[in-house]
């Protein structure tokens, strides 16, 4: 059960897990994590942990969902079992069915799939451990284990959740921000491509905190789509070592 903490910032207008407003959590990526998967990655903002797996392209097992001009972008979303404090059903929420829709429509700009006409590319994301951000985090890792994946790309995209806190605009929320603040705006974007692909808001920003939380939000993400760039660059690097 959450309580809601007594504050969420201390008298040097620090965050409960020590951070500034507008800083991110510790963040850490990996691709290549599943030999089983075409393309694979694991990323972590802070406590949150997400895994994403890519197959495709290949043939479709479904004939109704082939496309003939594209391939189809099928994307699954999943919180473990274990990735809560209480355990969660392995069945799938409505909630996880519409996220799975947001990161699929968060994807497909970017992702160049008419070179793949009559094919399906799947991406499966599980949340390992959830501390606030998944869908963001989720999103990250995505695009990751597309580029391990060999999928051809316009550019990258990264996520990062902005909120509102005791009036206070925050970039990166956890799960206690999440839950008790009074706001959360989940960003996806493509900063070589100058394109936000998911811009969601729940609870109630002004146009002023709308417009901040933004600018913190893009500029994170440029931030993480250069870790990523780098993640792949290294994990290159030690195929041709070896």
């Amino acid at each position: 059960m959450h309580v809601r903490p007594a504050k969420f910032f201390d008298e040097n207008g620090r965050r409960l897990d020590g951070r500034l407003p507008d800083e991110m959590r510790p963040v850490d990526m990996k691709v290549g994590v599943l030999s089983n998967a075409d393309g694979s990655a694991i990323v972590s903002y802070g406590k949150t942990k997400v895994l994403a797996a890519v197959y495709g392209p290949r043939e479709p097992l479904q004939k109704y969902t082939v496309l003939p001009d594209r391939a189809s972008l099928f994307v699954r979303y999943h919180m473990a079992p274990f990735s809560t404090e209480e355990r969660k059903s392995p069945v799938p929420t409505r909630r996880e069915v519409e996220i799975s829709k947001v990161l699929r429509e968060a994807l497909e700009p970017v992702v160049i799939t008419e070179l793949f006409p009559r094919t399906v590319i799947e991406v499966y994301v599980e949340v390992l451990q959830s501390d606030g951000g998944t869908r963001t985090a989720s999103a990250t890792a995505a695009s990751l284990a597309l580029a391990d994946a060999g999928i051809p790309m316009r550019a990258l995209v990264a996520g990062v959740a902005i909120g509102k806190v005791d009036n206070v605009v925050v970039l990166d929320l956890n799960e206690p921000e999440d839950n008790f603040g009074e706001a959360d705006m989940p960003v996806v974007a493509a900063p070589d491509l100058g394109l936000i692909t998911l811009f969601q808001l729940n609870g109630v920003m002004t146009v002023e905190e709308t417009q901040k939380g933004l600018d913190m939000a893009l500029k994170a993400i440029s931030e993480l789509v250069e870790k990523e760039k780098q993640t792949l660059r290294s994990s290159i690097e030690e195929v041709d070592v070896e």
